[in-house]
């Protein structure tokens, strides 16, 4: 399992972060009116700020901020309006907390903004497809980067490891073309983005520990996902504990980082697997050949 023994995730601004030994809680704050589950919670600076820094308190190491719903069938915003709610977000977090801080965007000039205004990784839902730029502004800058699967906007291969392979192979032939660092990537197989139903996203749980294959940090992001809810019958603001299950089962299959809303029950979760995974490396360290 990718991660045990420790590596060092190089992001901008000359930081680095452990994955492995521990696993690290990217917490998730929208700056946005329709998020899925808490939109309009966090609209203003203020509020954004006070919730990215309770995060940090409760166990986060991200903060991952984004200003535009990535939910299905969410109304596009402007450049311009994106920058207009994540700039000064970043700005007033990047003096008050040693947290690293991600921008949650797929768009090139957002991405060039908010690292320079502090970022430290950029996170890209469309895996640099949408807009490849990111992959030279991530090559120029160090930032960290977070290459995303989605079926979105394409047919997708029906096996859903193949997919998954098929899409992050071409992102990463675009981030070595621009000359990225492996050392600066994360991997996130996407749950949820255009896979539609909850035996898609099931199965992708059940077989993560085939993404191994990449050799790279994986991302795990399924907080309050719609899969949830159909498993549990809870609606989004009621699946926190369900998302706190799926980290640590996903953490015992080589996740690394976690990207959640809820950092506290996630955090004890996350504690209890960590603890059991590093049991195990002891008794067989100890295990008589």
């Amino acid at each position: 399992m990718r991660g045990l023994e420790g590596s060092l995730w190089r992001v901008g601004h000359g930081r680095q972060i452990e994955l492995g030994r521990r696993s690290v809680i990217m917490a998730i704050i929208n700056v946005t009116p329709d998020s899925f589950s808490d939109g309009g919670r966090f609209e203003t600076v203020d509020a954004a700020v006070e919730q990215a820094l309770r995060a940090v308190s409760e166990g986060a190491g991200i903060i991952d901020i984004g200003g535009e719903s990535t939910r299905p069938n969410a109304a596009a915003v402007s450049p311009s309006e994106e920058q207009a709610r994540v700039l000064p977000v970043i700005e007033a977090l990047r003096g008050r907390t040693q947290a690293l801080i991600s921008i949650d965007t797929y768009r090139a000039e957002t991405a060039r903004l908010a690292v320079g205004a502090g970022a430290h990784i950029v996170n890209d839902v469309f895996g640099l497809q949408k807009e490849p730029d990111i992959a030279d502004i991530a090559a120029a800058t160090g930032a960290g980067l977070c290459i995303m699967h989605t079926g979105r906007d394409r047919a997708k291969l029906p096996d859903v490891i193949a997919d998954q392979v098929h899409f992050l192979k071409r992102s990463l032939a675009i981030a070595a073309a621009a000359g990225v660092n492996s050392d600066r990537i994360v991997l996130d197989p996407g749950f949820g983005f255009a896979k539609e139903t909850a035996e898609e996203n099931l199965e992708l749980m059940a077989r993560f520990s085939e993404l191994s294959r990449f050799g790279l940090p994986l991302l795990a992001g399924t907080s309050r996902k719609r899969f949830l809810g159909a498993v549990t019958g809870r609606e989004a603001a009621d699946r926190d504990s369900a998302t706190a299950v799926t980290s640590a089962l996903l953490r015992l299959q080589g996740a690394a980082v976690f990207r959640v809303h809820n950092v506290a029950i996630n955090r004890d979760a996350l504690d209890i697997a960590d603890a059991m995974l590093n049991a195990r490396k002891e008794f067989e360290r100890k295990r008589p050949t």
